[in-house]
This record gives C-alpha cells, structure tokens and sequence, in this order.
C-alpha cells in the first residue's frame, strides 16, 4: 500500500480502493478497545458528505453504506484492526474513456498517468477521486465519538462560495451550541441570508456549465492545552496534512491567518488573562495554536476549496499519445461546488488528526 494512503502514529488509518472499484474503504488500527459506536450517528455524519443529495451536487446517488470486516463485536471494539468497506453501486466508467489520453485542466489526470506511467485507473478519477472521502469521513466519525467522550467537539461551516462569504465562528467564544444550530440546517452556513446568496452562486454557475470554489472554517472546543509538538510534528503541520488529504484543497490558514502578516505585533499578539483560575487569552488570533501545541482556545482553522475541475465548457488539453491540441468537453456527472460536501471531510479530518494526538 503506496505511504501516501497511511495517516498516524497511535491511531493508524489507511484509506484503499478507487472512485470505481467494487468497493472503497478504511482500516483503522489503534482504537482503544470497548469502546462503543453509536453507528446511527455515523450514517447521519456521513449523509451529509454523500452525492446525490439535492440539484446542487452531483447526480451521481450512492447510499455509502458501511460494511464492518472486522474490529467490532457485539457494537464495540475488540482491540483488532477496524476494517470498514463501501461499495460503489452507481459507476458510469465509460464517461471517462476518453480522459485516459486527453487530461482535464486541474485535474489530476495528466500527473497520474505521467507517476504511473499511463497505469493509473481513469475512471471516476481513480483514487484521486473526491470519492475517497467517504471512508476518511467513516474514520473520521469514529474519531469525533472517541473525542466527544472526552469533550472535545468540532464543527465546520461554509465560510465562503466564489464572492459571498458568511460570518466567522467567535474565535474565543465559539462552543457546541454553535455545532448543533449548523447541524440543523440542510445549508451549512451560520448566516441563513448569506447562505441563500451562496446557493444563487452555485446555481448560476451549474446554468452557465461551471463550476465554483470557496472556504470552510472549522472549530475545535473543549481541547486541552499542551497538546501536540514543535518543528516538523506541530498541531498545525499534523491537521494541514490531513486536511490536504482532501481532493481540491489548495490553501489553510489558522487563526488570523494571512490577515496576521497585515497586523502590527500589539495587534497580532493574544494577551494573556486568568479568568475563573484558567489562563487563557482575551482574542484568538492564534487559533488555539502556540509552537505547534494547543493553547487550550479553541483551535480554529479555514481552507480553500478550488472550483471543480471537471466543467460543461469547452475546454483546451492535448492528446497525451499524439502530442495534438484537442478541444475538450466532459461528460459524466460532477458537483458545481464541493464545498458543502466537503464540511464534514474537514470535521473528519481534523478529528483524526486530534484524536491520534490524544488516544
């Protein structure tokens, strides 16, 4: 199994399969034993990463049911290695014939076929696939219910699509409540007006035969200080890998983020305060990181989501075999956006990563 597929070093997970094999999965290696999993809550975590869904993701309907191999019995871990599969039960291969030779602009065809040597399986995007993320987020469910027992909560939301973007999360006073009111929303922004705005963004460019980007902002409450390293093992480094594990992430920020380079030190800089006996700081630009440890804030983190690459309109490539220009059109079925898929895939991978580091 190429190293590229591994994350962790308590908690093991390895992600196997592509978009259009029989199945895509995840073996989880490391879990405490006797633990619980509510798997109700894992399928409602997961229908909200999967397609078909509504008129703004893809048609494409798969039920990403999860089948246990093994690591359970009678509901709770034994010890043993999980190993989770998900069938893929609506594959069209035969739209991606032609992409085996004539690469989509920012797509990862033409870099695949040149590392694999024309190998690499075409079909859905192979393991390049934003389907992939399916059992990252099964893996990642599990995760948030191992931090949840030791009351650690994460949440994400749609920071931005193209233009509109929404309100932040307060950096030192966001909690669960907040969570849950997101949780409810079939849309999930803070702003409602907002959120409308943004949907009218994914449809114009879905009706023009595009495609278009935006940020999610994720949260992570009740994470204790002293967690995590410096130098190359910092919090931030571990989440960023994670997190860019993610098909169509190009950018992470944490805290102030890019704003902080515009600020002076006495603007930048989180004063510290003793509040109730537990030290903390009156504002978060930090993001809950210090040296790559938690400082005991809330860690908050935003990614950039680039539009979906696989688009209506014409576009330009070249035939890999014959070195000619060609006009390309692609077929198949695609999201406008990903963004609203892709919330909880960056809750999963944030508690992957915050769980490894506390389990």
């Amino acid at each position: 199994m190429p190293v590229s597929c591994n994350f962790g070093n308590n908690i093991k997970l390895t992600i196997f399969g592509q978009s259009h094999s029989e199945a895509i999965g995840a073996v989880i290696d490391g879990l405490p034993a006797g633990f619980e999993i509510d798997f109700e809550k894992v399928a409602a975590f997961m229908a909200r990463r999967a397609p078909g869904q509504n008129d703004l993701s893809t048609p494409r309907k798969e039920a990403d049911a999860v089948k246990i191999l093994s690591g359970i019995v009678d509901g709770k871990t034994c010890g043993a290695p999980i190993c989770a599969i998900i069938e893929n039960t609506n594959t069209r291969s035969g739209d991606y014939d032609k992409l085996k030779s004539v690469p989509r602009p920012a797509h990862s065809d033409f870099a695949a076929f040149m590392k694999h040597n024309g190998f690499n399986d075409i079909r859905g995007g192979g393991n390049f696939s934003g389907r992939l993320t399916a059992p990252l987020c099964f893996a990642g469910a599990v995760c948030m219910q191992l931090l949840e027992s030791k009351g650690i909560r994460i949440g994400a939301h749609i920071a931005s699509i193209g233009k509109t973007a929404d309100e932040k999360f307060d950096a030192v006073n966001v909690n669960s409540a907040d969570f849950d009111k997101i949780l409810a929303k079939p849309f999930p922004v803070i702003d409602d007006k907002q959120g409308e705005y943004m949907r009218k963004e994914i449809y114009d460019a879905k009706e023009n035969g595009d495609s278009v980007g935006g940020t999610i902002e994720c949260a992570v409450v009740g994470m204790p200080a002293g967690i995590g390293d410096p130098i190359f093992d910092g919090l931030e480094n571990r989440i960023s890998a994670a997190v860019f594990g993610i098909p169509a992430v190009k950018g992470i920020e944490f805290g102030a983020g890019f704003e902080s380079s515009r600020m002076l030190g006495s603007e930048n800089n989180d004063d510290f305060i003793c509040e109730n006996g537990e030290i903390k700081t009156e504002t978060n630009n930090h993001g809950g990181i210090l040296g790559g440890i938690s400082s005991g804030m809330p860690v908050i983190f935003r990614c950039a989501i680039k539009p979906t690459p696989s688009i209506a309109k014409e576009q330009k490539s070249v035939n890999i075999m014959s070195g000619e220009a060609e006009k390309l059109v692609i077929g198949g079925r695609h999201d406008p956006c990903i963004v609203p898929r892709a919330v909880p895939c960056v809750e999963a991978a944030a508690a992957i990563v915050i769980a490894d580091y506390i389990f």
